[in-house]
């Protein structure tokens, strides 16, 4: 539904830029307050990311690892078709993995909005070919995941939502 070979020609564009390394560190700076100022501009019902590039935008809430405080930020999220979600913590490629990781390892109960419905979740990392799986299904979607992996340092990881009970 969202691969990238689907897209239109200006689609693919956008969704390849973010792996040029330039693009991916504006893209880290400013793309998360596009995306809240487009959601709340549209009244909830798409971010400039979605939109523009047709990507898989959720929202995802967690609780602070240190602070208890609660934050969302817009993620590429991965459907699975079966109500769980996967995102990729790549955080474009840099050296450290995003906050919302972190926040994740300390209290793995979320909540996520996506498609307009919003739901509790619980949070997995995914390791070994379960892992692989699902980077190289990111990759389907999202080709900037290729080149963030040859960048990051670090193993970026994949984590798997799925709905709590």
């Amino acid at each position: 539904m969202y691969s990238h070979a689907d897209a239109n020609v200006l689609k693919r564009a956008i969704r390849s830029s973010a792996g040029w390394k330039p693009l991916s560190l504006f893209y880290a700076r400013t793309l998360h307050l596009i995306d809240k100022g487009v959601f709340k501009l549209t009244r909830g019902r798409t971010t400039f990311s979605a939109w523009l590039a047709g990507l898989p935008v959720a929202w995802l809430t967690t609780t602070g690892a240190k602070s208890g405080v609660e934050r969302t930020s817009p993620v590429l999220a991965i459907p699975c078709g079966d109500g769980r979600l996967v995102v990729i913590a790549s955080n474009y490629g840099q050296r450290h993995n995003p906050s919302w990781y972190y926040n994740l390892r300390a209290n793995p109960r979320t909540r996520i909005l996506f498609d307009g419905d919003e739901r509790e979740m619980l949070a997995r990392e995914l390791e070994g070919d379960e892992r692989a799986h699902w980077y190289e299904r990111g990759i389907d979607i999202y080709p900037g995941w290729v080149q963030y992996r040859k960048r990051a340092p670090r193993q970026i990881p994949v984590i798997e939502l799925r709905a709590s009970s």
